[in-house]
């Protein structure tokens, strides 16, 4: 007998939707979206597509009618549930465009839990057009096949962030001045944590004593070289979830 086909094959796209998903429901796509069903990846009735609603979790879905400005898409079997992910905030100073949103993508495929953009006293960008980061963010997710989707704030000043700080949250701060190493930091720490970088100019000794005078803070050295500030906040991310995130499971 010939083999059946995988459903829903590996190549059908993925989107994430506004909507809750449940088995039986129908699903209006329109916009880019549909456009992007329709138009780019030519989907016809019958065809798969994978949804994601950042609540319920994946499902596989089957189209059911495909026009230029509006698809059905009748949501079928439970793929995976929401994923959980570690209690981890990213506090990124504000940098130009194209490098902040590299770093929310990075953010997202690494696993953050949430987002925190942040104005100090050096950095060049001043605004953030936070519904372009979410499509940054609902993009990154779809490509790395998340299915939560990380919190993003509007951006506040350094001074507010360190004032309303979460007690029981350890702030490691990537101090190009140096601290303890932070493979160590994150080792010796267990529990909910955030890592707080700097602008394209780096802190200036204000906020530098500021951070360090909070109780939570710990400051750390990202090695012997001057990042980027994009490069300190995806690094250093990188290093806490594979030594105290998700990457261990």
């Amino acid at each position: 007998m010939p083999k059946v086909p995988a459903w829903p094959p590996k190549s059908a796209p993925r989107l994430f939707v506004e909507q809750v998903l449940a088995e039986g429901a129908t699903i209006s796509i329109e916009g880019p979206q549909a456009h992007y069903l329709s138009r780019v990846m030519r989907v016809a009735a019958g065809d798969a597509v994978i949804l994601c609603d950042n609540v319920t979790g994946e499902w596989a879905a089957r189209v059911a009618s495909a026009g230029k400005r509006e698809v059905l898409l009748s949501p079928e079997t439970l793929l995976r549930p929401r994923e959980g992910v570690p209690d981890f905030t990213l506090c990124a100073a504000l940098l130009k465009k194209d490098r902040f949103d590299l770093v929310l993508e990075k953010a997202c495929e690494l696993g953050a839990a949430r987002i925190q953009p942040l104005l100090t006293r050096r950095c060049v960008a001043d605004k953030l057009n936070l519904e372009r980061a979410r499509a940054v963010l609902v993009e990154a997710a779809e490509q790395c096949a998340r299915t939560a989707l990380p919190e993003i704030s509007a951006p506040v000043k350094l001074d507010a962030l360190l004032r309303d700080w979460d007690g029981n949250r350890a702030l490691f701060f990537a101090d190009e001045n140096g601290g303890e190493p932070a493979a160590a930091s994150f080792s010796a720490h267990s529990g909910t944590a955030a890592l707080l970088t700097g602008p394209e100019g780096g802190f200036d000794e204000s906020e530098r004593a500021a951070i360090r005078a909070l109780p939570q803070a710990r400051a750390i050295t990202l090695g012997p070289r001057v990042l980027r500030g994009e490069t300190a906040a995806i690094g250093g991310m990188a290093l806490w979830m594979g030594i105290a995130g998700d990457w261990t499971d």
